[in-house]
C-alpha cells in the first residue's frame, strides 16, 4: 500500500473526539498494515461512518449486519 493512501487513512481516523481518535488511530499504526484485506475493507468502510454511528457500535448499541464490520468492531476493542 502506498505511503499517500495510509496517510488518507491516517487523516480519516482523526474524528474530533479524542477517545474515538486515540483507538481508531492505535489499529491504523498497530494492526492494518498486516491485516488480511477483508479486515482493511471493513475498516475503511468503518470510516466512511458518521460519528455518532461508529460511537454507538464501538460502545454496543448497535450492531451492524456486515459480519466483517462487527468483527473489525470487536478487534478494535480487544486492542483498546
Amino acid at each position: 500500500m502506498d505511503n499517500t493512501r495510509l496517510r488518507r487513512l491516517r487523516w480519516r481516523c482523526r474524528r474530533g473526539m479524542r477517545e474515538l481518535d486515540l483507538l481508531l488511530l492505535r489499529y491504523m499504526d498497530e494492526a492494518y498494515p498486516a491485516a488480511p484485506g477483508s479486515e482493511q475493507a471493513a475498516f475503511e468502510q468503518l470510516l466512511s461512518l458518521q460519528d455518532p454511528e461508529i460511537v454507538a457500535l464501538l460502545a454496543g448499541r448497535r450492531r451492524s449486519d456486515d459480519a466483517a464490520l462487527n468483527a473489525l468492531v470487536e478487534r478494535l476493542l480487544a486492542l483498546h
